[in-house]
This record gives C-alpha cells, structure tokens and sequence, in this order.
C-alpha cells in the first residue's frame, strides 16, 4: 500500500480549502501578460492578438464540456452540465459566448473569417489547448470536472477585465465586452455546482489529490496559453 492510500481523506471543508488555494495561487490572473492588460499598457496589436488566441480556446469549450457529460451518469447531471454547452454554443433567445467573442474580436478591429479560420493561431496554444480537450477526454470524471475549477476565480477576474477595457481600452466597443458581463454570473454559478460534485465524489485522500492535480494542470494551461501569446512579438493578426 503506498503512502498517499495510508493517508486520512481531507474532510470537506479542508479539501475545499485545498482547491481554492490552488485556483487563488496559479490562477493566469497573475500572469505579466494578464496583469499588463488591466494595467492599460497592452498595445493594439497585443490586444488583438490575445483575442485572437484565447479564440481558440473559447471554441474548444463546448468541446470540452461535451466530453464531460458523457462521462456523467445521471441525467440530472448531464442536464446541469449541457447547460454550458449551449452557455457557448448558444440556445434560443441567446447567442451564446462564441458569438460574443467574435463581437469582442470584430469590435476590437478583427475580421470575423480570419478568427474562424484560425490563421492566426499560434503553436504553443494549439498545444495546450489540444493538451487539455484530452486531457477532458482521457481522465476520469473526476479529474474532468475538477479542472474546470479555475472558474471560482473567473467572476473576479471578468470584473476587473470590464473596468480596465472601459477605462484603458476605449477604441474596442462597449458593446464588445458582453462575453465578460455574461460570465460574471455563469461562472459563480458553473463554479459552485462543479464544487459540490468534487466535494461529494473524492471520497479518498488519493481521489482528493487528483482532484487538486486536475486543478493546477488547468491553471497550468492558461498560463502556457499567456506564455504563447506574451512571447510572440509584435505582430498585429489582422
């Protein structure tokens, strides 16, 4: 038996504790591209090419999320979780965050054709993003849902997001930030329900740790997705 299966389980509130310290500690907020962004010292062509990028991520979402679900045995749980296949891919009455993003990047001066094509998408964020859809695909439930996690810190970073675009980036659009608004409250709410299912399913200290695993290799996608586009130079993607 090795050491971590001798080990008594965290009980709920410290495990908790355990991945909120980790989504506060690693979370891409902290990364100096993020952290110039809300500073205001980002040029055109960086903003540009950041929406560019985060993109593709966005598109694989929705991917994701479908990967997840069917990996979920109830359908009470799959309902909940397909909600945030259609939260991106949009519904009736609700054009969904994709089509929000391609606002965002139209209003900030990009061609809609060229972001679909994925012209301009840079190697290093094909690879994390490909890193984690798989990652999604191939780990357990658990790990799949704990990743998501890094949306505990999603509502307070989409604030800041909205505050320093509105007063350091006046040439995109105020309509172009309907991506950040909508994700406020999705995120607080998406966040709360993938803790509860993690909380109730990591029964055991090695689950709980896998869990705490899944989390950091998440924060460690975004922050390669900001490595990428921080280190790209100066080229404008338009």
């Amino acid at each position: 038996m090795t050491l971590v299966e001798t080990e008594r389980p965290w009980g709920r509130q410290e495990f908790e504790d355990q991945l909120r310290a980790v989504a506060e500690q690693r979370y891409h907020d902290r990364h100096p591209f993020n952290v110039r962004m809300h500073e205001g010292t980002l040029t055109p062509a960086e903003v540009r090419r950041w929406i560019t990028n985060r993109f593709h991520y966005q598109q694989h979402i929705p991917v994701k999320d479908a990967l997840i679900t069917a990996k979920l045995g109830t359908p009470e749980l799959r309902r909940m979780w397909i909600r945030r296949i259609q939260d991106h891919d949009g519904r009736e009455g609700d054009e969904g965050g994709i089509e929000r993003w391609l606002r965002l990047g139209e209003a900030a001066g990009l061609d809609r054709a060229g972001l679909l094509s994925g012209s301009g998408v840079l190697p290093g964020v094909r690879l994390a993003v490909e890193g984690y859809v798989n990652f999604c695909r191939l780990r357990s439930t658990l790990e799949a849902v704990a990743a998501s996690l890094t949306e505990l810190s999603a509502p307070d970073l989409m604030r800041r997001r909205i505050e320093a675009f509105e007063r350091h980036y006046p040439w995109i659009d105020a309509e172009g930030l309907a991506y950040f608004r909508a994700r406020v409250g999705q995120g607080r709410r998406d966040s709360g329900e993938a803790m509860d299912l993690v909380l109730s399913r990591a029964r055991g200290r090695a689950e709980q740790e896998r869990a705490v695993a899944a989390l950091a290799f998440k924060c460690d996608v975004l922050w390669s997705l900001l490595d990428a586009v921080d280190h790209a130079g100066t080229a404008d993607p338009r």
